[in-house]
């Protein structure tokens, strides 16, 4: 955990999120500005800043992230109609809290352009 991450913070429970799934590995909960119906974000409880500073060793965890995608789709009523998962990366990916978290985004037809 990195003190002053606002993931951190939410995932410890220092600051208050409306969640959709948790577990000892990672939280789920609603974005608080939604560009969807139905946006969710997926973040890991042990700090990576980005996807470029994932680990070997965190191999198993990326993959437990994409099962929880799985749960809040469900969770959120979104699994059959479909839905976006993306994760921003940097400045220029418009990454702008510095913890690794990965949108999952529906229940409205989605434009490419989003």
């Amino acid at each position: 955990m990195s003190a002053d991450c606002l993931f951190c913070q939410i995932a410890d429970g220092r600051l208050p999120a409306r969640k959709v799934y948790e577990d000892d590995r990672v939280l789920a909960f609603h974005d608080i500005n939604p560009i969807a119906p139905v946006h969710i974000l997926l973040i890991p409880k042990k700090h990576i800043a980005s996807l470029l500073e994932i680990a070997p060793e965190d191999k198993e965890l990326v993959g437990h992230i994409h099962m929880c995608a799985q749960k809040a789709a469900q969770v959120a009523g979104v699994e059959q109609d479909g839905f976006r998962v993306v994760t921003n990366i940097g400045k220029n990916g418009q990454q702008t809290v510095f913890h690794l978290h990965y949108h999952l985004i529906g229940g409205r037809q989605l434009r490419w352009d989003m």
